[in-house]
């Protein structure tokens, strides 16, 4: 069961922050577009960073906590799928932590008295 170390690892902190979005609605998982924009250039970025630094020789995986299942460049699936759930998971908790505490995020529709009557916001200037 040791190689299935970092799976667990990785659905516990899935399990841990699922009921964020549950009870307090924080709504990642229901934006899946915006959820997928704000990891795509994560993952991208660390999986090239993770594959320099494995191949120079700076990092390595314990073959003993992992599945064996490599992606190119021997990149374990495990490793892929921390690059997504542990920046998710920061997502998740962020959206608490604003629905909480009230505060915007920024896409909520304009309140109809913080807008004129040809419907632009109050204080832009064309």
């Amino acid at each position: 069961m040791r190689h299935l170390s970092y799976l667990a690892v990785l659905a516990g902190c899935l399990l841990g922050t699922a009921p964020l979005e549950v009870f307090l609605g924080t709504r990642v998982y229901a934006r899946p577009v915006r959820l997928l924009l704000t990891l795509a250039p994560v993952i991208v970025i660390f999986v090239v960073w993770d594959l320099f630094a494995v191949s120079a020789g700076h990092w390595s995986f314990d073959r003993r906590r992992i599945t064996g299942i490599l992606l190119p460049g021997g990149l374990p699936l495990e490793e892929l799928l921390f690059f997504a759930v542990v920046p998710m998971c920061a997502i998740l908790t962020l959206e608490a932590v604003r629905a909480v505490r009230g505060w915007d995020v920024g896409d909520e529709p304009a309140h109809p008295s913080a807008t004129r009557s040809d419907g632009t916001p109050d204080g832009d200037r064309p």
